[in-house]
């Protein structure tokens, strides 16, 4: 796999202060009571860091009493983005899938006033123990990637979801305590990770306490543990920081995560695991004050009496002393908290001067060699005493030196070219080839970052009472929905051809030749260009025709589709690319992908336009496949490839159709979970299985969060939560004769190889032995072999199958035996002789 150039832009790692504008939403100006609290918290050094494995591990409900309450400066690390969950909402799996919790997760931080931190660890799926954790992960590098942001952000405690001991359950959930625990000593000793010393210093918070906890069965919360009641009433935000809680928790929606407000008192418990025992409060023995600073005396002062002088219906009568508190906390001797608390005065001195300050475009999409129109709206909304000096965004910078009169605005736009060596904007965890178990990062700066960079942010400079503050705001795509509004979205900076297979895995037989669909979008109007090749990856046996080979682009956003056929003598990657035709020899070679929700930001990324095939020894039997849709998943585009006839089976097309057309009915992942209706449709689904039909049900979970809501099978069993997730675990036949193990397709233990994340999860159990027989057995290291992930039964003269083999995963990414045991359970209702 080539590189994606990114050429994102170094820039310091810094926190996202999420008090500002949601993306997706107008920016946001604070009320009075959030400047207040604001001003009020100028006097709190005191920061806390909140360390669990992925997002939804952390405690919503303590983060916003610190944030909110206590008023500490608050983070979550999260060693993952969540991408190996599963999917609630839709069909997202792997990185798309973190890309989603990534912005659902920043959205909790807006509601709860946390900042938010990631590593370098990818989220492969569930792990049992740390050490299949880090066999995956990197212990080392991720370890580092925990040091710099403890560095960074200089926590007084660090508290972990999880203990080091395993009473977490997931791999990750230990690792995750054995690092924060390990980078406690680490971040201290100017041995450990030494290259990073150069953008930081050493640090040695007081201590490491576990948030102890009582769910799932167990409780580790004990009386001699610091106990805190974090369960109170803020009146300023007319919210109890339980009802604060919630509505960050239920940000998760991809995980089903919406959980009901909590009021009155809330305890929270703590353990230390490494420094002394906390006796009174977590910050037991840490000066959180001014007077840790030399000469910060003076500002606790000065921050006092702004806070005791401040006027709700008038915030701007503090804007001049916030100036002058500015100035004067700028004089003190470098340290982290100066540093921190000029950040915050100078977005207090933006909020309390009521400055509305918006950069955005009528275009969703930057495109490279074309140009982009930038409006510009600025306005002093109560008319504090502001002068509009400059704004700049990249290379333009106009100066004014302009009076802002009392909510007037002041509109003007600019068109600016997009040079061909403008950064498209890609998450830059995405811009390198990953491996198994983590991103490959490689400048310092990004690492811990949570979000991408802005493609383009506008520098606004405004003289305000003397002194001159320069407000950095990104550019956006804003825009009117008829139904939510006007909306801001992040403008995309991308190629000016846009490369997309039909298909990421193309399956072939025999002479290994397949076809497939190129479609290039043109994103600039007046662009000529062609195909150049399959990549420099390519064998020299591979013949390839394309049709048409040559096009142009009169029109922006022009479709053009070009067929393809290739014939290669082995399985390969296929590279596509497109010769701009411009004298430069640019080749475009990516494709974008987009992800839309109503709750989170638009998500779009780039990949490389590439094609595997897979040249598979595969038979089928039996055409006409009906899918009931569940939580989402790739299922029935692969039935597809491989032959089937594949019919979308809802609420409405059950009721309607005859069933007896459809040679086999498959379940979604989880459809008994995501879809309550599929209860109404129990009786006609088992006469169609009674009558010759074969229904198969992929896996449902027994979880809170999707129990069962409907009767599945026409014989008992129940769903367990054992999962098999070592991807290379032995597989035993126990009953090799079985037509699922033989036909059409022989079934061998290399059917087994080549497995990605896991082998199955929700495995049945207390079935029905008279009924139903049991076709694999198998077993993660150490543990005992489970025979619960296939269970197949003959119910009149039909056949009905429940899995837990992990199809949507292994199918989507071409594992051929995958798409050999899914033929072959298919064809159980018509099995030859067998």
């Amino acid at each position: 796999m080539k590189k994606i150039k990114s050429y994102l832009v170094a820039c310091l790692f810094s926190p996202i202060v999420f008090l500002g504008d949601a993306r997706g939403q107008a920016p946001q100006s604070w009320t009075s009571a959030d400047m207040y609290l604001a001003i009020r918290k100028l006097n709190v050094l005191g920061s806390v860091l909140y360390v669990a494995a992925h997002p939804d591990d952390e405690n919503t409900r303590l983060i916003t009493y610190l944030s909110k309450d206590r008023m500490f400066r608050t983070g979550y690390l999260s060693m993952t983005r969540g991408d190996g969950g599963q999917n609630l909402i839709g069909e997202e799996q792997g990185i798309e899938l973190g890309l989603i919790r990534t912005q659902e997760l920043l959205a909790a931080r807006r509601m709860d006033g946390g900042e938010q931190f990631f590593t370098r660890a990818y989220d492969f799926g569930y792990s049992k123990t740390p050490e299949e954790t880090f066999t995956k992960w990197d212990k080392e590098k991720i370890l580092s990637d925990v040091v710099w942001v403890i560095r960074k952000f200089q926590p007084d405690v660090i508290v972990t979801r999880f203990p080091e001991t395993g009473e977490g359950g997931h791999g990750h959930h230990t690792g995750s305590a054995i690092l924060a625990n390990e980078a406690f000593a680490a971040a201290a000793n100017p041995n450990r990770f030494p290259e990073q010393l150069k953008y930081v210093s050493v640090w040695q918070a007081k201590r490491v306490l576990w948030n102890t906890f009582n769910f799932g069965g167990t409780n580790t919360t004990r009386d001699d543990q610091l106990k805190i009641d974090v369960g109170g009433y803020n009146p300023l935000l007319g919210k109890s920081y339980g009802e604060i809680a919630a509505e960050s928790r239920s940000q998760h929606k991809s995980q089903g995560f919406g959980v009901p407000a909590s009021r009155g008192e809330q305890l929270e418990y703590f353990k230390a695991t490494k420094g002394d025992q906390p006796v009174s409060d977590l910050v037991d023995g840490v000066d959180i004050t001014w007077r840790k600073i030399q000469g910060g005396e003076a500002i606790e002062k000065m921050i006092s009496g702004i806070a005791a002088s401040f006027d709700l219906l008038h915030p701007e009568k503090s804007v001049e002393g916030l100036v002058q508190l500015y100035k004067k906390i700028g004089s003190l001797p470098a340290a982290n908290w100066k540093d921190q608390k000029l950040k915050e005065v100078h977005q207090l001195i933006a909020q309390c001067s009521g400055l509305f300050l918006d950069a955005t475009t009528a275009e969703q999409f930057a495109v490279q060699t074309d140009s982009v129109r930038i409006s510009f709206s600025l306005n002093n909304r109560l008319g504090t005493d502001a002068v509009l000096q400059k704004v700049r965004v990249d290379d333009f910078d106009s100066s004014f030196s302009k009076i802002m009169e009392k909510n007037r605005n002041i509109n003007f736009s600019k068109t600016f070219l997009v040079p061909p060596s403008k950064p498209i904007t890609q998450p830059y965890w995405l811009a390198n080839k990953m491996e198994e178990g983590y991103f490959n990062v490689n400048d310092q700066l990004l690492i811990g970052q949570p979000d991408v960079q802005p493609s383009f942010q506008a520098a606004v400079s405004v003289k305000i009472f003397g002194e001159t503050f320069t407000f950095s705001r990104p550019v956006k795509y804003k825009f009117t929905d008829p139904v939510r509004g006007e909306l801001y979205e992040p403008l995309v900076v991308l190629p000016p051809v846009l490369v997309s297979p039909d298909e990421n895995i193309k399956i072939s037989k025999g002479d290994n030749t397949f076809n497939g669909l190129l479609n290039l979008t043109g994103k600039k109007k007046g662009f000529q260009t062609f195909i150049s090749g399959v990549g420099k990856d390519q064998p020299d046996q591979v013949k390839v025709e394309y049709s048409p080979d040559k096009f142009s682009f009169e029109d922006k956003n022009k479709l053009v589709p070009v067929t393809y056929k290739i014939v290669a003598n082995r399985d390969n990657d296929y590279y596509f690319a497109v010769d701009a035709n411009n004298g430069r020899k640019d080749l475009y070679h990516l494709g974008m992908k987009e992800v839309k929700y109503d709750h989170i930001p638009y998500i779009n990324y780039f990949t490389i336009a590439t094609v595997t095939n897979k040249k598979l020894d595969l038979e089928v039997y039996n055409k006409k496949i009906g899918y009931i849709v569940g939580a989402g998943d790739k299922v029935p585009g692969v039935l597809e490839q491989m032959g089937y006839e594949v019919t979308l089976l809802t609420d409405k097309e059950l009721t309607r159709n005859n069933l007896a057309q459809f040679d086999a009915i498959i379940t979604g992942v989880r459809a008994y979970n995501t879809n309550e209706w599929m209860n109404r449709h129990y009786d006609k689904l088992m006469k169609y299985v009674n009558e010759g039909g074969n229904l198969i049900v992929q896996y449902n979970t027994s979880s809170n969060i999707g129990p069962v809501k409907a009767k599945i099978s026409p014989y008992n069993f129940d769903i367990s939560r054992t999962r098999i997730t070592d991807e290379n675990a032995p597989v035993t036949f126990l009953i090799p004769e079985h037509a699922v193990l033989n036909f059409p397709n022989k079934i061998t233990p290399d059917d087994f190889k080549g497995w990605i994340q896991e082998r199955s999860i929700y495995h049945a159990s207390n079935w029905n032995k008279e009924k139903f027989e049991a076709i694999l057995s198998m077993n993660d290291p150490g543990e005992k072999p489970d025979e619960g992930s296939l269970i197949v039964a003959r119910h009149g003269k039909g056949y009905f199958t429940y899995t837990g083999i992990v199809f949507f995963r292994e199918l989507p990414a071409g594992v051929p035996g995958a798409y050999r045991l899914l033929a072959n359970i298919i064809a159980l209702n018509k099995k030859k002789g067998f």
